[in-house]
């Protein structure tokens, strides 16, 4: 399977703590490669991360009593023209696949990346790859 790890991070809802979670990986060394926020409710944020190392970032938060749990998402590069997301998301739409989170990757790619939490990830993956879409590894980490 072609995935990579997403770090779900809840948080209180205040100012200053995307800036405290941005200071405890900074401290270990780890760089945030895709970040996403979400409110979940007026007092709790969700905080969605690719990390270039996802062990050392789990350490870190969760030695800060951060609440923090992985998932398998799939990194995808997306055509950069007018409707090249559609080249992503109609196979996807076609074989009822589900997109449950999707934000991008800020890391220094040479062309766009995305970040999808789907509900079928292998057939994502195998569908995605038939369709000529490429999928990135652990090797996103690093770019």
């Amino acid at each position: 399977m072609a995935g990579i790890k997403q770090i779900s991070i809840k948080i209180e809802s205040v100012s200053g703590k995307l800036s405290f979670l941005s200071d405890v990986l900074g401290q270990e060394g780890v760089n945030i490669r895709a970040i996403s926020v979400k409110m979940d409710s007026p007092d709790l944020s969700v905080i969605y991360i690719v990390v270039d190392d996802p062990k050392k970032a789990i350490y870190a938060l969760k030695l800060k009593g951060l609440e923090c749990e992985t998932s398998d998402v799939l990194a995808v590069e997306v055509p950069d023209h007018p409707g090249g997301l559609n080249a992503v998301l109609r196979p996807l739409k076609d074989a009822n696949i589900n997109v449950i989170t999707m934000y991008p990757y800020i890391g220094r790619a040479s062309k766009p990346i995305i970040v999808m939490e789907v509900d079928k990830l292998d057939d994502a993956a195998r569908i995605l790859e038939r369709n000529w879409v490429k999928i990135w590894g652990e090797e996103v980490y690093r770019l």
